[in-house]
C-alpha cells in the first residue's frame, strides 16, 4: 500500500526548464483539520467554531482540491516536518522527537529538486530541536531557531542571525514574497513554515480582539478522558491540562486568521507575477491539536483531533476547481508528490505515494489504511502510541500496556468514546484490524528505533529516571578562540559543541594570543544540548574578555522564566539568574577597569550567587531556587538573540574581544 510508483507527467510538464512547475508549500503549526471556514460551513450544526473566518484558505479550496481525510503519521512538530521533507517515517529519517536535528545528508524534496536545477527556499519555523544554520538541502533559508518568538524574532538568513521587527508570521511572509520575486524567472520551490498556532499563542495587535465573546461549541468527547490519562490519574500522576478553553479557542483562531491574511498576500503575489497557473500550492499543518477533546490540550496521541490536518492542493494546469477527495492522504506523500509533478525521480527510500492519480482521476487503486506511530519523549507524559486506521475503524496500541488497547468504529462513533476491544460483538472487527496492523507494520518495516527516548522500564508512561549528578565539576563547554580555524569555534571539552564563528572574526588579542572580535551586532549561538542544561544544578560560567563599551552581554542562556546572563551594565559586571520567573542579580560595587579580565558567574549547590573578577570574589547574593527546567532558548555568546534574560534599558550585545569561554556543570572553585 505504500509504493513509490512514479506516474508519467509528460502531458502536464513542458520540455523547457522555464516552464517547469513552481511549488509553494505552506503549513501552519498545530492547525486542526477543521480550523478553516470552509470546513466549519460544511459541518453545519456540528461545527465547533462556526464563527471563524479564513477567506484565503477557503479560496484555495475553491480553486483546487481539498482532501477531507488527510493525516499525519506522527502527530508531533519535528517528526512531522521531517516526514514532509523526506517522505519517510521517523524511524527511517532519524527524527522521532522534538530535540533532534535533521541530518545534513538527508534526502529531501529540496535536495532532489536542487539537482534538477530548482531554486530551493525555506522560510519560517524549522523546529528540529534548536538546529541553527542554513537549512539542509535548501539554497536559501530565512528561519529562526527552535520555537522562536511571536514578536521581533531573530531570523537566521542563510545561517546569519538577523534581528527583525514585527509579528513573526508577517516577517516570514515578507521574506517569502522577496524570494518569489527574485526567483520568478526560474523554477523554484518555497516552503513557508508559520509559527502560528503554537503556544504561547500571541496574535498580532490588529487581531487582538477578533472573535471577542465567541465560544466554541462543545462536543461529546470533551468529557471523555484519554485511556492513558485515566491510568495516570489512578497512580496520582497529574494529567496534561487542557488549559483555559475559551481563551485558547480565541487566540488559537486569531492566529489562524492572521496567517490566513498572509496566505492571501502570497496568492496575490503569484497572481501579480503571472505565476499562478504554473505554481502548485500545497497547504497543510504539521499536526492536529486537541482543544479539550478527551480532556487533552496537546497532540501526540492517536485520536482523530490529533491525527487529522488540513490539506489543499491548487495547481490550475492540472486539477479541477472545488474538488473534494475523501480517500486518505498522508504527510508522508508530500515529498513524492512534489517530485513526481516536477518530473523528478522519486527516491526509492521514500515511503509515501504521489497524489497524481487522485488529482487527475478517482485514484481507485489507493491505500485503504495507514500506520501511525508516536514515540515517548522525555519530559512528556504521552506514552508510545501505535495505530492502524482505515476508512471505518481504528486500532490503537500502547506498547507495554496491552490493557490500554483501543478499538473504535469510526462510522458509528466518530468521537471515539466507546472502546470496543472487549466487546464480543466486535471480535471479527478486532481480528481484521489486528491483521491489518501486522500487515502495515511489516510493509513499512516498523520498529521502535534505538535513538528514541527511553521510558522507565516499569512504566512506559513515566519518564526515565535521571542519574544523580556528581558534585564534581565537569567541563561541558570550552572555547579557546585563539587555537582554531577561522570558520569554526572548536569545543575543547569532550562534548563537541562546535559552532560556526566566522561572524566574529579572529584578531590579535593579548600577549600574542588570538581572540574573537564582537562588534555589538554579532552573536554566536550554540545548539541546545542536554550537556548545557543548567537544571537543578550548581553552575559556573567563565569568560575572558576585553570590553570596548561599558555595557554588553557576554553570555546568555534562556529567558525571563528560566535562564542566566553574564554581562556588563554601565561599566559594572553583573550576573543574573532567572528561576521560575524570578530574577536574581548580583553586581560588582565598582566599574570594571579597562583592559583584559576574567569574569566568573556561579550558582552554588546551596542556592547562592557568586561573582568572581580576576580570581577575587567581588559580589554574592541569594537565589530563590535552582533553575528547575532546561530553558527553551539556547546558549548565546556576545548577545541574547531570543527572549531576553535581562531587560535593562540600554543593555545590548557585546563590543570588544572575547578570548575564552568555559562552562562547568557544577561550582568550580
Amino acid at each position: 500500500m505504500f509504493c513509490n510508483t512514479v506516474f508519467s507527467t509528460t502531458p502536464i510538464i513542458a520540455d523547457t526548464a522555464e516552464s517547469r512547475p513552481n511549488f509553494l508549500f505552506i503549513y501552519l503549526d498545530d492547525q486542526r483539520w477543521d480550523a478553516m471556514g470552509v470546513v466549519q460551513k460544511e459541518q453545519g450544526d456540528k461545527a465547533r467554531f462556526p464563527w471563524i473566518k479564513t477567506p484565503n484558505m477557503d479560496r484555495l479550496a475553491s480553486e483546487g482540491v481539498r482532501f477531507r481525510n488527510a493525516f499525519v503519521v506522527n502527530s508531533l512538530c519535528a517528526p512531522s516536518r521531517a516526514t514532509m521533507l523526506t517522505g519517510c517515517y521517523g524511524y527511517n529519517n532519524g527524527i522521532v522527537n522534538n530535540h533532534t536535528h535533521l541530518p545534513a545528508d538527508s534526502i529531501t524534496y529540496a535536495t532532489e529538486l536542487s539537482k534538477a536545477g530548482y531554486a530551493t527556499g525555506f522560510i519560517g519555523k524549522w523546529h528540529m530541536g534548536n538546529q541553527s544554520g542554513q537549512r539542509p538541502g535548501f539554497s536559501y533559508s530565512a528561519s529562526f531557531i527552535g520555537q522562536g518568538i511571536f514578536n521581533n524574532c531573530v531570523f537566521e538568513i542563510n545561517g546569519m542571525p538577523t534581528r527583525t521587527q514585527g509579528w513573526v508570521d508577517d516577517v516570514s511572509t515578507d521574506f517569502a514574497l522577496k524570494f518569489i520575486r527574485e526567483q520568478k524567472d526560474k523554477p523554484f520551490i518555497l516552503a513557508v513554515g508559520f509559527k502560528s498556532t503554537h503556544g504561547p499563542r500571541t496574535p498580532p495587535a490588529r487581531f487582538a480582539n477578533l472573535y471577542a465573546g465567541e465560544k466554541a461549541r462543545t462536543v461529546p468527547n470533551m468529557s471523555s478522558s484519554a485511556i492513558y490519562q485515566k491510568a495516570a490519574n489512578a497512580i496520582n500522576v497529574p494529567p496534561t491540562p487542557p488549559g483555559d478553553a475559551d481563551k485558547t479557542d480565541l487566540d488559537y483562531h486569531r492566529c489562524v486568521h492572521a496567517v490566513d491574511e498572509n496566505i492571501g498576500k502570497l496568492l496575490d503575489e503569484l497572481d501579480k507575477l503571472k505565476l499562478t497557473d504554473n505554481t502548485m500550492v500545497i497547504f497543510s499543518s504539521d499536526n492536529g491539536y486537541y482543544l479539550g477533546e478527551h480532556k487533552l490540550g496537546d497532540k501526540r496521541s492517536a485520536y482523530e483531533e490529533s491525527l487529522r490536518v488540513p490539506m489543499i492542493v491548487r495547481y490550475p494546469k492540472l486539477v479541477k476547481k472545488a474538488k473534494t477527495v475523501d480517500t486518505a492522504v498522508l504527510n508522508l506523500d508530500i515529498a513524492p508528490t512534489i517530485l513526481n509533478i516536477a518530473g523528478v525521480e522519486v527516491p526509492k527510500k521514500m515511503q509515501g505515494k504521489s497524489w497524481l492519480p487522485l488529482l487527475i482521476s478517482d485514484g481507485a487503486d489507493w491505500r485503504r489504511s495507514f500506520f501511525y506511530c508516536y514515540f515517548f519523549e522525555r519530559n512528556f507524559k504521552t506514552p508510545t502510541v501505535t495505530a492502524v486506521r482505515n476508512e471505518n475503524a481504528k486500532l490503537v496500541k500502547y506498547p507495554g500496556h496491552t490493557e490500554w488497547t483501543e478499538l473504535f468504529d469510526l462510522k458509528a462513533d466518530p468521537y471515539e468514546m466507546k472502546n470496543l476491544v472487549s466487546d464480543p460483538a466486535y471480535a471479527k472487527l478486532l481480528t481484521q484490524m489486528e491483521a491489518e496492523y501486522d500487515n502495515q507494520a511489516k510493509e513499512i518495516g516498523f520498529q521502535i528505533p534505538s535513538f528514541a527516548d527511553v521510558p522507565d522500564a516499569n512504566d512506559p508512561a513515566k519518564p526515565k529516571k535521571e542519574k544523580p549528578k556528581s558534585n564534581k565539576p565537569e567541563l561541558v563547554l570550552e572555547y579557546q578562540f585563539g587555537n582554531e580555524a577561522g570558520e569554526k569555534a572548536i569545543d575543547k571539552s569532550d562534548k563537541g559543541h562546535t559552532i560556526a564563528a566566522a561572524l566574529a572574526p579572529l584578531v590579535e588579542g593579548r600577549d600574542g594570543r588570538k581572540a574573537r572580535k564582537f562588534d555589538g551586532k554579532t552573536t554566536l549561538t550554540v545548539g541546545k544540548s542536554a550537556d548545557l542544561a543548567p537544571v537543578a544544578s550548581a553552575w559556573t560560567v567563565e569568560v575572558t574578555f576585553k570590553s570596548e563599551k561599558p555595557s554588553g552581554i557576554l553570555v546568555a542562556h534562556g529567558g525571563k522564566t528560566n535562564g542566566y546572563c553574564l554581562y556588563l551594565n554601565k561599566g559594572k559586571a553583573s550576573w543574573t539568574v532567572n528561576s521560575t520567573g524570578t530574577p536574581n542579580t548580583i553586581t560588582t560595587p565598582e566599574p570594571v577597569a579597562e583592559g583584559w579580565h576574567t569574569l566568573v558567574g556561579k550558582i552554588t549547590a546551596k542556592g547562592k550567587l557568586v561573582l568572581v573578577l580576576d580570581g577575587k570574589q567581588v559580589a554574592d547574593g541569594s537565589l530563590n531556587a535552582l533553575i528547575p527546567k532546561d530553558p527553551n532558548d539556547g546558549l548565546d555568546i556576545g548577545g541574547d538573540l531570543r527572549s531576553a534574560v535581562v531587560t535593562e534599558p540600554g543593555l545590548t550585545s557585546f563590543t570588544g574581544l572575547i578570548e575564552t569561554i568555559r562552562i562547568f556543570n557544577h561550582e568550580k572553585q
